[in-house]
């Protein structure tokens, strides 16, 4: 067999969420698959997580990304990121602005007030 008849592998490429970003340039997402239970024939969901190199550091916690086969990079992670499909909305206290957290305290602090008004009954 020669060099140019040479078949290449077709690489993986799974969608899921990322559950983790703490690590320096790597993510762990989380893969479900459906799959008909054997005997049952229930569909049952199971998840597995799998370790993907983010050179940029671009992911956050609850995006939903595509990740893509690759050589191991090291003993965990032989995934790289494809591409990220949907953001997450997150709000965090950095992104708020000092208007929006004045707005916030102040409808915290005004609770309207019910009174209660009791009626008797014995006369």
């Amino acid at each position: 067999m020669s060099n140019n008849n040479t078949i290449k592998k077709q690489k993986k490429v799974l969608e899921g969420t990322v559950v983790s970003n703490k690590m320096d340039k790597t993510v762990v997402v989380r893969v479900d698959s459906r799959i008909k239970h054997p005997l049952y024939g229930k569909t049952i969901t199971r998840s597995k997580n799998f370790k993907a190199h983010d050179e940029k550091n671009e992911c956050r916690e609850g995006d939903t990304v595509r990740i893509i086969e690759c050589r191991p990079l090291s003993k965990d992670k032989s995934f790289r990121l494809f591409s990220i499909t949907k953001k997450s909305v997150s709000l965090e206290n950095d992104d708020l602005d000092s208007s929006v957290k004045d707005m916030l305290v102040e409808d915290k602090k005004e609770e309207p007030k019910v009174e209660v008004e009791s009626t008797s009954t014995t006369e």
